[in-house]
């Protein structure tokens, strides 16, 4: 069958690779690395939307690099945590980034709390985390301004690094190592086995790694995959002290309620000393609704919001509590008081300024309404699509860039 003129010029202006990834946050950067890593005689090509790397959650997220005792020694996170906080802390230190080894204060609010601060420990020695069991004296030797019901625990090897820094800086060791990285290509449609079309064109490849973060879910269903996940959007922002570097020691955590996959109001101390709190974990409207009207999407906007009545009617937990609970963040006021709960000597007139939003990208399970609380993976011989890969994404993405590899590799003998 003879092909017509149209059609021959546009399969010469289709860039074709062996390897194509898409999305470039911190996630897709280190599966697009890994993969020349190991099979460095393909051609590897990661394409992402914006004019630069990084700009969604890989360059909007607190900068903590965790330890990993939240997690139940069964999960990927577990693992993936232990294991990246000890590659990234050894990346920045490596290649000279910017690093703050203040550790971290789990702390209780009151009797209540110790029966989940005993959990934290348990998991924690089961994932071979170092954390110390401390008494409010020694709690305070630590940060003297901390508050604590009878006792606290110690992880020292929580690290604060600057997120911004650390893509900047494998953005280039991707570049030297032989990936093609190609901004500004949106993603639009899949149109013939593993060709797409893009804002910049159309690509094809022998085998495409979805860690598109946000439209993960969307990108997926044109292949096939994510039928019973959605994603739903949480929009976080921290509220950054005025008082002087140095002014908190250490991050200040309160013990979680486990069965929610956010860690509550916190201190959070930057790679430069200073101090913010936060984050919020208010449900979005749309996926990318971080300033006003900005990227609004009517289609998202009735997609997501049905999404959300679902989940205050029919969840397992109670959303319309923690949604309301979290819209009250907005004020200044009540977010500084919940702070105020694990330190002393907070004041609102010393925070006076908002960071900038950063969107989680919350996988839910449509049919049990369910929001994923570790890594999902969907995938054939053909391409691999990374659905869930929220906090501490940031600090898991190195193990689990080799993970989702090991998993490919394996496609590719079978």
């Amino acid at each position: 069958m003879l092909l017509s003129a149209d059609r021959l010029s546009y399969l010469s202006m289709i860039q074709t690779s062996d390897f194509l990834v898409i999305g470039g946050g911190i996630v897709g950067l280190n599966i697009a690395r890994e993969l020349k890593s190991r099979f460095h005689d393909t051609s590897v090509r990661l394409i992402e939307k914006e004019p630069e790397c990084g700009l969604h959650a890989s360059g909007r997220n607190s900068g903590v690099i965790h330890a990993g005792f939240y997690y139940s020694a069964d999960s990927l996170k577990a693992r993936f945590t232990r294991e990246g906080n000890l590659a990234l802390t050894s990346y920045c230190e490596t290649h000279g980034l910017p690093l703050n080894k203040c550790g971290k204060l789990v702390v209780a609010q009151s009797e209540t709390d110790l029966p989940a601060l005993d959990e934290l420990l348990r998991r924690g020695r089961a994932n071979n985390v170092p954390l110390e069991a401390i008494s409010e004296a020694d709690a305070r030797r630590i940060e003297p301004r901390v508050r604590t019901h009878h006792r606290a625990i110690f992880s020292p090897s929580t690290s604060s690094a600057d997120p911004a820094a650390v893509m900047q800086s494998m953005k280039a060791e991707s570049a030297r190592e032989g990936v093609q990285i190609q901004a500004s290509a949106g993603f639009l449609r899949r149109t013939n086995g593993n060709c797409i079309e893009t804002s910049a064109g159309a690509f094809e490849a022998g085998h495409v790694v979805n860690a598109a973060g946000l439209y993960a879910d969307q990108i997926a269903r044109e292949f096939g995959f994510s039928e019973h996940y959605r994603i739903l959007p949480f929009k976080g922002i921290y509220l950054y002290s005025d008082e002087p570097a140095g002014a908190f020691r250490t991050n200040i955590y309160p013990v979680p309620n486990l069965l929610n996959p956010f860690l509550g109001v916190h201190f959070t101390v930057t790679v430069d000393g200073h101090a913010k709190i936060g984050p919020t974990a208010i449900p979005a409207f749309w996926r990318e609704q971080y300033q006003g009207f900005e990227r609004f999407r009517l289609s998202e906007f009735i997609e997501v919001a049905w999404r959300e009545l679902g989940l205050m009617l029919f969840s397992g937990f109670d959303f319309r509590r923690l949604a309301v609970e979290e819209l009250r963040k907005y004020s200044r006021r009540h977010l500084v008081s919940l702070a105020a709960r694990l330190a002393e000597g907070v004041r609102t007139a010393d925070y006076t300024r908002w960071g900038k939003p950063g969107i989680r990208a919350q996988l839910m399970d449509v049919r049990t309404r369910k929001l994923e609380m570790d890594f999902v993976i969907e995938a054939d011989d053909q391409s691999t699509h990374v659905l869930n890969a929220v906090s501490p994404g940031w600090t898991c993405a190195i193990p689990f860039a080799r993970h989702v590899v090991d998993g490919i590799e394996k496609a590719r003998r079978s």
